[in-house]
């Protein structure tokens, strides 16, 4: 079989990549020729560790290739994936036009039996509205309205964790309806996975509206326990509790177990937030309510200004002559992805009080850019008073205190000495609980994390403070979560 791939994205790029490695053919399309141009020239429009590596081998050995011909494309794949993006509208619910316009080109192309696989995160129906738009455009053409076969195959990608998620996968949804290719279907499936399923079976088969509902499923869960242990941690606050001591507490629960169970400052992405949204306006739309869904954004929208009311705490609500340093500005490592990251609304809320910002991300410097300029556009003066630097001690340079946001490795083990030498007072706002609060506490810098004991920065008041200025760096202040 040979396979296309229609969206060059987050999602199409991995799933292209894999299955060119894999051994099939693979044709990714695209109608922005800039970024078809740009991987033909073995440019990656993302960051995904070990992408760029893939796809180059892939195409050394002519594997996978890249085009924005609609035609070609579909005249070369067996199975065609739709793996184009899904944004919010404005009442949250996701906007499908790409996904139809896809079905719509594809039906004004199709000549023969072609497989459609929604690869994209959709909501329940979908399927049914792309095997509309496909029987529209075969009918105007004369041709048979049947000559396809519509499959749920939702991804279940991890961003910094990709490849392995889709070379490795704890299970394969696909979705399939009753009808007079169900047979070919279901093979056709099997055959392109049957590498995942030659020890342990891992395709889950359902219906399609199931497997349409179960991508949105998984991540409303997902989304929910972080919201949950966010309110724990706060709560932990309250009553002098830590919540990393809860999380391994109830953790350790089979029923439980440890994951996506660490409190923070919010997640952001382009899954979490853009799905629960979407959930919930799908059950709007058919008079249904998800409130659990519906309190985890709550919850998670209050936990991103966290940082900045803990700070204003501390410093008072008018921030002008004080230096905020910022560690992280993507939504999580090993990615440059800005969408929904807390970042955005950090820096927002520190420049609305008259703060001066100076940030730094290992990766994601160029894409932040992208973004904040987005955010602020058409505000006067509104990304004055940020600078994004080029290393994380640049940044801490003269800081009133710094906040972390994303648990970038290289901010894991930091030389807590030569933070002090460099910052005005040393004040750290963790909101990825990367540091162990007691042993910054005996280094004499104030700490405070999320869940992790009030205390330990409500002893510091950085206007009036002469905590010593220690010279030798402690390597036994890291904390591993």
């Amino acid at each position: 079989m040979r396979v296309t791939v229609i969206g060059s994205g987050y999602v199409g790029l991995v799933t292209g990549a894999c299955l060119s490695d894999l051994g099939f053919k693979v044709v990714c399309m695209d109608k922005d020729d800039d970024k078809i141009r740009a991987l033909q020239d073995g440019e990656v429009p993302i960051f995904e560790p070990g992408l760029k590596e893939l796809l180059a081998r892939n195409r050394a050995d002519g594997r996978i290739r890249f085009t924005s011909d609609a035609s070609e494309a579909i005249d070369h794949g067996d199975i065609l994936f739709i793996a184009v993006g899904t944004p919010p509208s404005e009442d949250g619910s996701a906007d499908l036009g790409h996904v139809l316009s896809v079905a719509a080109t594809i039906g004004r192309h199709l000549k023969g039996f072609k497989l459609v696989v929604n690869k994209s995160t959709v909501p329940v129906g979908t399927a049914d509205k792309v095997r509309a738009a496909l029987s529209h455009e075969l009918v105007n053409r004369g041709m048979a309205s049947d000559l396809f076969d519509v499959v749920s195959n939702p991804e279940f990608l991890k961003e910094g964790a990709a490849i392995a998620d889709f070379m490795h996968p704890d299970r394969i949804v696909v979705g399939l309806d009753e009808g007079p290719h169900h047979a070919r279907s279901q093979r056709m499936m099997g055959d392109l996975y049957a590498s995942f399923n030659r020890h342990h079976a891992r395709t889950v088969w359902m219906d399609v509206r199931s497997a349409e509902l179960t991508k949105y499923a998984a991540n409303a869960m997902l989304a929910a326990r972080i919201s949950f242990m966010n309110e724990m941690a706060n709560l932990a606050d309250v009553l002098g509790a830590d919540v990393d001591h809860i999380r391994r507490g109830i953790g350790a629960d089979t029923r439980i177990g440890h994951s996506f169970l660490y409190a923070g400052c919010g997640y952001g992405g382009s899954c979490f937030p853009k799905d629960t949204q979407a959930l919930v306006s799908t059950a709007k739309a058919h008079g249904h309510t998800m409130e659990v869904v519906s309190a985890t954004e709550l919850v998670n929208e209050r936990q991103k200004t966290m940082l900045v009311e803990r700070l204003v705490q501390r410093m008072g609500d008018d921030l002008n002559g004080r230096k905020i340093a910022v560690w992280g500005l993507a939504f999580k490592p090993n990615t440059d992805d800005m969408r929904e990251a807390t970042s955005r609304v950090v820096i927002r809320e520190l420049l609305k009080r008259g703060a001066q910002v100076s940030a730094y991300d290992p990766v994601a410097g160029h894409e932040a850019m992208k973004a904040l300029r987005l955010d602020f556009e058409g505000e006067e003066n509104g990304l004055e008073g940020f600078e994004l630097v080029g290393t994380d001690m640049q940044a801490l340079e003269g800081a009133d205190a710094l906040m972390v946001l994303t648990e970038w490795k290289n901010f894991h083990n930091p030389d807590f000495a030569a933070m002090k030498e460099l910052m005005r007072y040393p004040l750290i706002l963790d909101g990825r609980n990367l540091y162990n609060p007691e042993a910054l506490r005996e280094l004499g810098m104030a700490y405070q994390g999320v869940g992790r004991r009030n205390d330990v920065v409500l002893s510091f008041d950085p206007v009036l403070s002469a905590t010593p200025i220690l010279k030798t760096p402690v390597a036994s202040a890291l904390m591993h979560a």
